[in-house]
């Protein structure tokens, strides 16, 4: 039986997966609510991780967005690697990622989840959620295989990475990204979709 440790935002995501686990066996899934952002997901990580030094996987999950023609609302997606998308520096010419600044990467691998039915490949970490159609594209322009954006991704990544234990995200859609418009938002689809998510999750992670 692996134990994985899953990292949410908030307290509704977590007690979503909470109730896709099975409650006749034992599971090994530990699921926490860290906070919102890539600092507090970091922190929250890093701490569980000190604390209980067995888990064999962690896991970034919760609700977020999908880029336009990536998936719809009530899909998943998983990460292929995750990308601190504003982390860097605005210049005349554009925006400047820290790889190019020369101080670092703004890249993570991310794990597979074997049984999961999700649209892969990189997913965002950003500090302000997109709220223009502007924004997303110049998004995607930058990032061409990204399939959505969340705010903790990078920060679990990070603290898993110190650690050497293996990475996976996954994020069940919500909206998509682009112009801010709460009414056209599934919540419900999305938290439906992390429920049915649990137990795949719970089943194993296959390392990057």
């Amino acid at each position: 039986m692996n134990r994985i440790l899953i990292v949410t935002a908030v307290e509704a995501e977590a007690a979503a997966l909470r109730a896709g686990l099975p409650t006749d066996r034992p599971h090994g899934v530990t699921v926490i609510a860290g906070g919102v952002g890539s600092a507090n997901a970091a922190a929250a990580t890093s701490r569980a991780l000190t604390l209980d030094s067995g888990f064999e996987a962690v896991i970034s999950a919760g609700i977020g967005g999908a880029f336009p023609g990536r998936a719809e609302p009530g899909a998943l997606l998983l990460a292929r690697r995750v990308v601190a998308a504003d982390l860097g520096a605005q210049s005349p010419g554009g925006f400047l990622s820290v790889d190019e600044l020369g101080f670092g990467s703004a890249t993570l691998e991310a794990g597979r989840i074997p049984g999961l039915d999700a649209a892969v490949g990189v997913i965002l970490t950003v500090n302000t959620a997109t709220g223009t159609d502007e924004r997303a594209a110049e998004l995607m322009q930058r990032h061409p295989d990204a399939v959505g954006e969340a705010m903790e991704g990078y920060g679990v990544a990070a603290a898993a990475a110190l650690t050497d234990v293996p990475f996976a995200e996954v994020r069940a859609v919500s909206n998509l990204v682009g112009k801010r418009d709460r009414d056209s938002w599934r919540l419900d689809l999305a938290f439906r979709a992390l429920t049915a998510a649990a137990l795949p999750i719970a089943e194993g992670l296959e390392a990057c």
